[in-house]
This record gives structure tokens, C-alpha cells and sequence, in this order.
């Protein structure tokens, strides 16, 4: 290529928005620039991605998931089967990558600086989102992927900060100040409000605090069939399919529903809010429209969708739920949902 692609991590623990915050830096895209976004997720049945696309409906953006856990296991097959289909679609002028919550980004790194990448790729500022809020937390702070996304930012940025307060801010400016040499840019913003000139920020080394972490949480070959099946299909006849994954001490489940099921919005948004789960995200066509929904801390946001192919949910939890109850729950919503 006559031209390296610059590329960018925007990496973050579950809950910090890192998808807002892409949505935002979209919004600001030079017009005569074509992106590309690789969403990694942990869980099976691919949120982020369908948000992503439906919220920027556009020729402009191409996006592709990986989903399933950690885009960077096992020699990073999963991650070099998206990339290169994204890039050889998209040819783009810039690249972002989002890993999953959970994900290991010093594996992400070292696949981006490989020799295959190497002459197409410019990995320019990791930019790490963290909510303040978690900064008292041992939950967080004692978890090897949360500290590394934060040792391995070149821009260090506090989102949600609108539900923050002062002592949040110091405890956030005393946190980024402890971080070792060569200290991160840092930032204080809300609703993933990041500002696109970060993303031309020089990237600066950095050794992850346990960069062998991973190594525990790799999938195996067979495991990774469902991994590469980024464009998940119902099997016909069918009309919705169940998902889930396991691991790092985290339970996901996902439901795909077929393109003609519709959700009544209200119910929907009720037993959304209902749940008591660290996350839960879906797409769904409902009687008000196409709607995203992000549920975090009891809170739920609903965000316009231009479009989508069919209706998705997942939800994450740090503890097993009863999927069988909520799945009844789910379907009681419904409003309309053709014969099988």
C-alpha cells in the first residue's frame, strides 16, 4: 500500500462507553474520509457492531464484528479474519478498534505490530475510557485486564462524568498521576464526548502490568467456529436463536430474533430496566421504531437506529442468572412474530 492506514485501540472496561464515544468520533469523520470499526465483544451474538452500523447508515463507514470473547486468542485468528475482510472491503482511511471490556489489548498491540501489519497499519494513540466512579473500586482496580487497558493508553480519558463529583475528579488526577512513565494524556468529558484530533496523538511504548494474563482465557480451534461466524444467521424454520459465553469470572447470554419479530417498546424498555445485571444492550424493532437500548447501574438509554436487519439483546452479569426466565419475560414482550 503507498499509504499506511492509521489505526486506533479506544479501549475501556464494561460500562465505560466505548461505544458512545465511537459514535461520536463518527460524527466528527472528515467527509472525504472513509473509516473502518472492528468491534470485538464478549459476548456471542454481536450488540455493538449492529449499534454502530444502524446509528451511522452511511457508505462512508464500514463496521465488522468479532464476537464471542477475546478477538486476539488463539495467534489472533479471529481478529486477522475480520481485519483483513474489513480492510480489503473498506480500504479506509482510518481504522478504529474496539475490543471488548474484558479483552487483553497487549495482544491486540503486538498482532497490530506484526510483521503481516506492519507495512499496512500506523498504530497511532490508544485512548483508554474509564468511569471515575470505579476508581475506589477493588472489583476494578485489582483486575490484570482493567489495568492494563490503563497502563497501555496514551490518552487517558474520564467519561460519564456528568455522574461523577469533585472527589471523583481528584481521585482520578491523583490515579492518573501514580501511572508510570511515560504518563498518558488524560481528559475529563461526558456522553463520550472525545475529541477526534486524540486520534493523531504519537503512540507511546508501553508494557502491560501482566502481559500473560491472557494466556489463561484462550479459546481452543474447534471453540472458534462460532467466533468467525461474525454475521450471525437463524436457522431457517427458526425464529430466534439463544447464545452464551463464559469466562474471566463474567456469564453472557444473547438473543437474535428474526428480521419480522417486533417488540412493544414499553414493555421492552420495562423489563430492561427491571434487570439487575452489570450490562445489557439490544437493537430492536419495536412499535416506535428501530431502538437501541444500553442499560448500566439501573439505568437505561434509548438511542434512534436508522436501521437494522433484525432485533438483538445481551446481557452480561458477574453472577449466572436464570436465562430460561428472562428469555420467557423476553418473548412477552413481543407483539408480533411470524409462524415458524
Amino acid at each position: 500500500m503507498e499509504k499506511k492506514i492509521p489505526a486506533n485501540l479506544i479501549t475501556g472496561f464494561l460500562g465505560s462507553g466505548k461505544t458512545t464515544a465511537i459514535l461520536h468520533l463518527l460524527r466528527q469523520k472528515p467527509e472525504n474520509e472513509t473509516w473502518a470499526v472492528l468491534v470485538n465483544e464478549f459476548g456471542e451474538v454481536g450488540i455493538d457492531g449492529a449499534l454502530l452500523q444502524g446509528s451511522s447508515a452511511r457508505n462512508d463507514v464500514f463496521v465488522r464484528e468479532v464476537p464471542g470473547g477475546c478477538m486476539c486468542c488463539v495467534a489472533g485468528l479471529p481478529m486477522q479474519i475480520g481485519l483483513n475482510m474489513l480492510i480489503a472491503r473498506s480500504k479506509p482511511d482510518r481504522l478504529l478498534i474496539e475490543p471488548t471490556g474484558l479483552g487483553h489489548p497487549q495482544e491486540i498491540i503486538n498482532t497490530l505490530q506484526g510483521e503481516y501489519y506492519r507495512e499496512i497499519l500506523s498504530l497511532e494513540a490508544s485512548i483508554c475510557l474509564v468511569d471515575p466512579r470505579n476508581l475506589e473500586d477493588t472489583r476494578y482496580l485489582e483486575n490484570d485486564n482493567f489495568r492494563d487497558q490503563i497502563h497501555l493508553a496514551d490518552v487517558l480519558v474520564a467519561n460519564k462524568t456528568d455522574l461523577s463529583c469533585e472527589t471523583d475528579r481528584r481521585r482520578f488526577e491523583q490515579f492518573a498521576d501514580q501511572l508510570a512513565l511515560p504518563k498518558p494524556e488524560t481528559a475529563w468529558i461526558k456522553q463520550g464526548a472525545l475529541s477526534v484530533e486524540w486520534l493523531d496523538l504519537p503512540r507511546r511504548d508501553r508494557v502491560a502490568v501482566n502481559p500473560k494474563a491472557h494466556h489463561a482465557h484462550q479459546k481452543s480451534p474447534d471453540q472458534l467456529q462460532t467466533t468467525e461466524a461474525m454475521h450471525l444467521k437463524l436457522p431457517e424454520g427458526q425464529l430466534f436463536l439463544r447464545k452464551e459465553n463464559t469466562g474471566q469470572h463474567h456469564f453472557s447470554c444473547g438473543w437474535l430474533f428474526s428480521e419480522s419479530t417486533s417488540f412493544s417498546f414499553d414493555r421492552l424498555f420495562s423489563l430492561i430496566h427491571a434487570q439487575t445485571a452489570q450490562r445489557l444492550k439490544a437493537v430492536a424493532k419495536t412499535d416506535q421504531g428501530v431502538k437501541g437500548f444500553n442499560m448500566q447501574d439501573g439505568i437505561v438509554s434509548v438511542i434512534e437506529i436508522e436501521e437494522t436487519s433484525d432485533s438483538r439483546l445481551e446481557i452480561i452479569s458477574s453472577a449466572p442468572m436464570d436465562w430460561d426466565d428472562f428469555e420467557t419475560r423476553l418473548q412477552e414482550t413481543i407483539i408480533f412474530q411470524p409462524a415458524a
